[in-house]
């Protein structure tokens, strides 16, 4: 899975007035609404570069109007409208012919607005990752000064690496050889607003704001013989040791709580036909700044999946982990209807969490249960009441 396009080419494909307002209005650009200054003249059917919520943009002269908001997109609301990212006129962009869909994050330097991210998010582990390993085994040593300040500098991470970097500080990427297993990253509805009136009924489950955890368990040859694979997002966590980006290797804690290696063991043995079994969720509790508001971690799963038939239903995931003594994400609906109003829908992803109804969720996601479409409905209020505690 690629990551994340922050900024790409689209076309506005509507503009609306905002009552009561004279100066500004709202445009669409696949499925998201931005509001927009009259006296800027975009008109419909105008191609140009659409900068994603959550991202930071460069210090530029056409972004100075974002100083004061640290350069950050985000969501808002003006008039009571929503506006979600920002619309930019092509003229931002070097010389050169742009497609519509096109991905010009990394020509105008945008990045996620929280640093972790640059990483976390990204396709595959980072440089990063191995110098921290590095500096874990050795604490006393890099507290010096002299060592602080050679760390600072990639130049300086990249000779203490030679010295004192081994092997085992690399971390490896997220397993591939598994065909039905990808990394857990929904795709927003606005920007699949083909999606809208979908034809087939949907399972809706809440969204939980959390890290993605990823079990697997590999036949090997011989009798009885296995591999267990602990992964976040992007990185295979090899033990519980393993630095990640949180106060524990919270992958790991979850794998122990729950017994789960020795639960796909057993699966695997009653399944002789299978290759490997995989479970995915999400880790809650003391993550993201904990929005759930939980007194211990926790995981809830939202994809079983086996190497014959990849996903299997939600609702018969669901049996099984519970047999075991997990939790499966909150099922909401199992026979949903897409509407296909983008605002109706948007509205429904606002409510109440049901793994702890004081505070509110964070959306929605919808899977088809007869095929692999899965994407996701982040509620507009979340995201106002949250993007603040996010530290840069």
């Amino acid at each position: 899975m690629a990551q994340r396009a922050l900024a790409h080419v689209e076309k506005i494909v509507n503009i609306q007035p905002i009552e009561g307002a004279d100066n500004i209005e709202v445009a669409t650009v696949l499925g998201w609404k931005v509001v927009i200054a009259k006296k800027d003249g975009f008109n419909i059917g105008d191609k140009v570069v659409y900068i994603e919520i959550d991202s930071k943009v460069p210090e530029r002269p056409e972004f100075e109007f974002l100083r004061d908001r640290k350069f950050r997109v985000r969501t808002i609301r003006l008039r009571g409208q929503y506006s979600q990212g920002l619309i930019m006129p092509l003229s931002i962009l070097p010389n050169a012919s742009y497609e519509e869909g096109q991905d010009v994050t990394q020509e105008l330097g945008i990045k996620y607005y929280v640093e972790e991210d640059n990483v976390r998010k990204a396709d595959g582990p980072s440089n990063e990752a191995k110098y921290r390993s590095m500096c874990d085994r050795k604490k006393q040593l890099f507290k010096k000064p002299f060592f602080k300040w050679v760390l600072k500098h990639k130049w300086g991470r990249k000779i203490l690496f030679v010295f004192f970097g081994k092997k085992k500080d690399t971390p490896k990427g997220f397993p591939t050889k598994f065909d039905f297993v990808h990394k857990t990253d929904e795709t927003r509805i606005e920007n699949l607003p083909h999606l809208l009136g979908y034809p087939r009924p949907l399972i809706v489950t809440e969204k939980l704001d959390g890290t993605s955890s990823t079990y697997i368990l590999e036949r090997l040859r011989g009798r009885n013989k296995f591999e267990f694979y602990v992964t976040s997002r992007n990185v295979r966590q090899l033990n519980e040791e393993q630095n990640c980006y949180h106060k524990y290797n919270i992958y790991w804690a979850m794998a122990k709580k729950y017994d789960i290696e020795n639960h796909l063991k057993e699966y695997l043995i009653n399944n002789p036909e299978l290759k490997y079994v995989c479970i995915q969720g999400e880790s809650v509790g003391n993550v993201q700044g904990n929005p759930l508001k939980l007194k211990e971690d926790d995981l809830y799963v939202f994809n079983f999946i086996r190497s014959d038939c990849g996903r299997i239903d939600s609702r018969d995931g669901k049996r099984i982990v519970e047999s075991w003594g997990m939790k499966w994400v909150p099922i909401l609906d199992t026979e949903f209807k897409m509407p296909e109003d983008m605002e109706e829908f948007k509205v429904m992803a606002d409510g109440k969490s049901v793994v702890n109804p004081a505070v509110i969720r964070e959306g929605l996601v919808l899977r088809d249960p007869t095929c692999d479409l899965s994407f996701k409905n982040v509620s507009r209020k979340f995201l106002l009441k949250h993007q603040d505690d996010l530290v840069e």
